[in-house]
């Protein structure tokens, strides 16, 4: 492998884990309603487990509702029981072929959980951020010991793996602090 590639895996490695830990967050309830909070619950319909966005057709008509239409109405209990077992904590409404789920306000309490959870969910990227590094490293310590880089190399390499490593997690922050924000707003 040579230098660049390692540098361009360990940068690709560390972007992933940022794009990953922003769909978690999507997830993470605020005071408003999006179809992101309910999307990926799975379904079991049709035999099989799905995903709801795969099953009905998700909407905010207005900022503390959203509207679930099912594709096909014989699935709509089956909607329906997914998404009162699943860990939202919102009771959905069935009106016929649609599915009402209020968003309710959020209590001060139940913010400061969220935002203990984004908290978790930042410090588990910044881990698989450091994790990229050590492999990132590991690969250029390899090159060496084989003799394709010499020791000032090396220690180039590392020191922009370093780098990019410093450049993720201030990413990471900086996301973590913009959700804490919109959680805490009332």
């Amino acid at each position: 492998m040579i230098p660049d590639e390692i540098l361009l895996e360990t940068e690709a490695a560390m972007e992933k884990a940022v794009e990953y830990m922003l769909h978690e967050f999507s997830a993470v309830r605020t005071g408003k309603a999006s179809p992101a909070l309910v999307e990926n619950i799975d379904v079991d319909a049709y035999g099989t487990s799905m995903r709801l966005k795969q099953l009905a057709l998700i909407s905010t008509p207005e900022p503390r509702l959203l509207l679930i239409q099912p594709f096909d109405a014989s699935v709509t209990k089956d909607i329906e029981r997914a998404l009162k077992e699943s860990k939202i904590g919102i009771t959905p409404a069935v009106e016929g072929k649609l599915i009402r789920l209020p968003i309710p306000e959020l209590s001060e309490e139940r913010r400061k959980e969220l935002v203990k959870t984004v908290r978790h969910m930042a410090e588990e990227t910044r881990v698989r951020i450091r994790s990229s590094r050590r492999t990132g490293i590991d690969e250029v310590k390899k090159l060496e010991k084989a003799g394709a880089i010499t020791k000032d190399e090396r220690h180039h390499l590392e020191e922009e793996i370093q780098r990019l490593t410093d450049k993720f997690v201030i990413e990471v922050d900086s996301h973590a602090e913009a959700k804490e924000v919109d959680i805490m707003k009332v």
